[in-house]
């Protein structure tokens, strides 16, 4: 293959940080829950972490800019005070336990943001899988453009139902040199990194998942889709806007090799043990509950169940899962622009129905769970699924931000 979609670059890991303080879970977790938040920050106290560097969407309101300001400057004080150390250039193998799972493994690797589209009918080789809401991306932008380094908390998922690239790597991590291993913060479990070098032998595997043959017996064509964005899609189409700003300053060669043409990211088997999907989960507050109910009588959900913190009802609607949650979102958008309201997304069942029983202006939509081994065969031919369809796992299970990669040439 000609294209160099999957890079080795040269990852960045703290060399003067207590690791259990130094990593955090992705910005977008706990939105509806400030106690995580207060308690992170409190448990981090004054030690070097990815807590000073990354903005959790909880204060997106709350005087965003001067975050983003302090942000970009944690980041130039960390370079400039050896905080950060630069490994030789390779992958990071990943071995994530969970409260839920016993075992997840990922690669680091940096991916090429020209073969990535979040288009909802995108046929490139790297793909969203859910629906990518543009007003998302300018907070997140105003962090990166003026960033040194990237944290990243995207993960891709990779197509390997014979399991041999990452489970391969896995079963011969010992003869890798292990470059962390601790306990997460906030009850995320615990994780350990090998540094792989021999990442050209790992790269030419990922590329014969492409074969032709291949492809037109598992997705009925010749589709070349190498990697469906799991989780961070926002995150990653941040790093793509990024990109497509940058590279109108540079002239062809300088194209070729800046370093922002590339993303980090960690790449997971849909097939692993440790990835399963769960449902994100509508929560609606400041609204009529008799009312807002009532219109739901009306719109095809599919099955979901609707909680208003003392009763449950269950619908079993016509509709697949996309189309009831396109249908279902259709209908909270329109409520709210006609009587008011918010509305979140919450994983995990016990998360919604406490979040509901603490207010009496709240619901609750709860959808059934999207079966994984669907995942690659519906988007190759339908296209993403509508956002916030699924959640790989519960939000403790999430990427922690922990290793970095340099964006500018500075």
């Amino acid at each position: 293959m000609d294209k160099n979609v999957i890079k080795a670059d040269n990852i960045l890991l703290p060399s003067k940080a207590n690791m259990s303080t130094w990593a955090c879970i992705a910005c977008d977790q706990f939105t509806s829950e400030p106690e995580y938040w207060k308690t992170l920050e409190k448990f981090v106290g004054s030690d070097k972490s990815t807590l000073n560097l990354t903005l959790p969407e909880i204060y997106l309101e709350d005087d965003a800019d001067a975050r983003i300001s302090k942000i970009n400057k944690n980041i130039k004080d960390y370079l400039d005070k050896g905080v950060l150390k630069s490994l030789q250039k390779g992958f990071i193998l990943t071995v994530r336990k969970t409260p839920f799972v016993q075992r997840r493994i990922g690669l680091m690797v940096a991916i090429d943001l020209e073969e990535y589209e979040y288009l909802p009918k995108s046929t490139s080789l790297i793909r969203a899988t859910e629906g990518t809401i543009e007003e998302r991306i300018p907070p997140r932008l105003k962090i990166r453009k003026n960033a040194d380094v990237e944290f990243p908390h995207v993960m891709v998922l990779f197509d390997d139902e014979n399991r041999n690239i990452t489970e391969d790597l896995y079963n011969n991590r010992d003869k890798y040199k292990k470059v962390y291993d601790f306990e997460l913060n906030m009850g995320g479990g615990h994780i350990e990194g090998y540094f792989i070098d021999d990442y050209n032998a790992v790269i030419q595997k990922f590329y014969r998942l492409l074969d032709t043959n291949r492809l037109i017996k598992k997705y009925g064509k010749d589709d070349k889709f190498l990697f469906a964005v799991g989780d961070g899609n926002h995150s990653l189409a941040t790093a793509k806007t990024h990109w497509n700003n940058i590279k109108e300053t540079l002239d062809e060669s300088q194209k070729d090799n800046h370093p922002a043409r590339y993303a980090l990211v960690e790449l997971v088997n849909v097939y692993d043990e440790g990835i399963y999907f769960e449902p994100i989960h509508r929560y609606v507050y400041g609204v009529d509950k008799e009312t807002f109910i009532k219109g739901l009588e009306g719109v095809d959900g599919g099955k979901v169940r609707i909680i208003d913190g003392e009763n449950e009802l269950n619908k079993n609607g016509c509709n697949d899962l996309p189309s009831g949650i396109r249908a279902i979102d259709c209908y909270i958008k329109q409520y709210i622009e006609k009587h008011g309201g918010v509305v979140d997304y919450v994983h995990g069942d016990d998360n919604i129905k406490k979040l509901v029983s603490d207010r009496k202006d709240a619901v609750g939509i709860l959808f059934d769970k999207l079966d994984k081994g669907d995942l690659f065969r519906y988007v190759s031919k339908n296209g993403a699924f509508p956002r916030k369809t699924f959640s790989m796992g519960e939000g403790v299970e999430k990427r922690y931000y922990l290793e970095g990669r340099k964006i500018t040439n500075d």
